[in-house]
């Protein structure tokens, strides 16, 4: 390239990266540096830069150019960004951003009205959960429980959180050896393996194919008195009541809230109880285009207390306790995004830098979200009366 292109180049990139220092003019609170591809630098904030932020290519530039939360993010799973430094603190710089994409987020509401329920969850689902699951096995803890855990302490290991929270789900449905329990959303058997070596009879429902290959197998090798259907929760029905109905965070999945409870009403036993946990926002389909587009797509929407709670006042279920988990999905999200970052390189081996990247945006986007309350999480126990 002669000197009056590289002049020209250098004039466009000032004029890019300019434009993005007046539009954030006194907002930046975490400072960080933008590098591109020909060493030029470029400070935002004041003080040592927490996180560094690589331009690849134009793409990358473009991206941050515009300044739109969902452009950035697929921008760095094509890998024309690059992130070293502090995870949270890039995270943190989301609120310097739009992310306004009213057509797709109109058409994830609409969707299911058009296509079909049934079939709009069994496509999100698959699109999440039937990656293999060795890959997440590699960012989970043994007990393989896909919501959060209950820890003591800051510093406890994730496995003797999960397990608290296990039977804490257990002791608050009061479940002995020989009573049968609905396990909405079997995940990779963490709830059935957990019941199931305690003579607890499990019905585990799931609708993702490897799921029900994962759990499937758990069953049989360990001989658990236990069985797996692959059915949609609102489909189900049993010749005999449950004693309880354990819901592990999957009442993100399920929004239509009056169903859901008219279904645990017909599934339980009087006095029999449910269950459930999930991660939580005060406005049920506010979330992220990141995370509609690339994480869970449809209409899946974070758990909203205040309409829960007004859906079981007009039901026969009774509410036992509510308990705010945030601060144990900020640890739990925050352990498995290190695991990830430790597994980097032989998940990138097996299954691809785009599915690392994705997921490494998700669990430090999520962790952060919970350590600055933009996102709550929960725990609650109800019981038929």
């Amino acid at each position: 390239m002669d000197h009056t292109a590289e002049t020209m180049d250098a004039a466009r990139y000032d004029g890019i990266l300019g434009a993005i220092q007046r539009r954030l003019a006194d907002r930046v609170r975490t400072p960080f540096e933008i590098r591109l591809w020909e060493e030029r630098s470029y400070r935002f904030g004041t003080g040592e830069p927490a996180v560094k932020v690589f331009v690849k290519d134009q793409y990358g530039l473009a991206a941050l150019g515009r300044l739109d939360e969902l452009e950035i993010c697929e921008a760095y799973m094509a890998g024309s960004l690059d992130v070293a430094g502090d995870m949270l603190a890039f995270v943190s710089l989301r609120g310097l951003l739009s992310d306004r994409h009213p057509l797709h987020a109109l058409w994830r509401r609409i969707a299911p009205l058009f296509i079909g329920r049934g079939h709009t969850d069994r496509q999100a689902i698959a699109i999440h959960y039937d990656s293999s699951s060795e890959f997440y096995l590699k960012f989970m803890d043994p007990t393989r429980c896909y919501s959060h855990a209950l820890f003591e302490h800051d510093g406890e290991a994730l496995e003797i959180a999960q397990r608290r929270k296990l039977d804490f789900a257990i002791d608050a449905c009061r479940l002995e050896p020989g009573d049968r329990v609905l396990d909405v959303g079997g995940g990779w058997g963490s709830f059935t393996e957990h019941a199931g070596r305690r003579g607890i009879q499990v019905t585990s429902l799931t609708i993702s194919r490897e799921s029900e290959r994962y759990v499937t197998d758990l069953i049989r090798r360990l001989e658990l008195p236990c069985r797996i259907r692959n059915q949609d929760f609102l489909d189900h029905s049993t010749p005999a009541p449950y004693d309880a109905i354990v819901i592990l965070g999957v009442m993100e999945h399920l929004p239509d809230y009056p169903a859901v409870l008219r279904l645990c009403q017909r599934l339980l036993k009087p006095g029999g109880r449910v269950y459930l946990d999930a991660s939580a926002f005060r406005e049920k389909y506010s979330k992220p285009t990141f995370v509609s587009r690339h994480i869970f797509p449809g209409d899946h929407s974070y758990f909203c207390l205040h309409e829960f709670l007004r859906a079981v006042a007009r039901s026969q279920m009774e509410v036992l306790a509510v308990h705010n988990d945030r601060h144990n999905y900020f640890l739990t999200c925050t352990a498995w995004a290190e695991k990830l970052e430790a597994a980097r390189d032989e998940i990138i081996s097996r299954w691809g830098e785009t599915l690392y990247r994705r997921f490494r945006l998700y669990l430090w986007g999520s962790a952060h979200a919970f350590l600055t309350r933009g996102m709550d999480a929960y725990r609650v126990v109800l019981e038929r009366q």
